[in-house]
């Protein structure tokens, strides 16, 4: 069985966090990070709000993404070894078809892009108020930091808008509270996808 995960949510939610503790503990996990997806920064326009456009869909690779799952989907295995994942014993001897593999694709975009939407088993979103949002963003150290301004004039507006979007296509989406703690987030996911994973059997 293969089964495909999204963890989505504003900028600085806790989606990474979360990804990596499931990562551990769930059999034969692979994860796909959207931030791997970037273009190249000379390819970032700069929007009518005067900062590059960072935090929308056209600055990200979503073709390359949505081939980099549909990889996975066709050989789980292949693609596991491939990214060093280490797989379950088992793997070698069963039929491919009753084993469980897993994929968590985690980023701030995930449902705004109808071919990547159209790949989840399961759907999480992390949200956190906006007070919270920027003194977290604030504390982060990024490979091209945030000019003064970006946070009011850029990241937040961008999330609200495709937030809006997003639920306007009535996806099953499971919205997740961050400012819970990532134990409780994390115990609340982990225990969901299990009951899932044991009612699929």
């Amino acid at each position: 069985m293969k089964y495909i995960i999204g963890i989505g949510g504003v900028t600085n939610g806790g989606k990474t966090t979360l990804t990596n503790r499931l990562v551990k503990l769930l059999p034969n996990c692979c994860v796909i990070h959207q931030d791997d997806f970037f273009k190249p920064p000379d390819q970032i326009e700069v929007g009518a709000d005067g900062f590059r456009q960072w935090d929308v869909i056209t600055a990200l690779d979503m073709e390359a993404m949505v081939n980099t799952v549909k990889g996975w989907i066709e050989n789980p295995v292949k693609f596991a070894r491939s990214h060093g994942v280490r797989l379950s014993p088992t793997v070698e001897l069963e039929d491919q078809e009753k084993q469980t593999h897993i994929l968590i694709v985690e980023g701030f975009l995930l449902y705004n892009y109808k071919p990547l939407v159209e790949v989840f088993d399961k759907c999480y979103y992390i949200s956190i108020p906006y007070e919270e949002c920027k003194r977290r963003r604030s504390t982060r150290q990024y490979t091209v930091p945030d000019p003064p301004g970006l946070f009011d004039g850029h990241v937040w507006p961008m999330y609200l808008k495709h937030r809006k979007e997003m639920e306007e296509c009535c996806l099953n989406i499971e919205y997740l509270d961050g400012l819970k703690s990532k134990d409780e987030i994390f115990n609340q996911v982990f225990q969901d996808i299990q009951n899932t994973l044991l009612n699929c059997l």
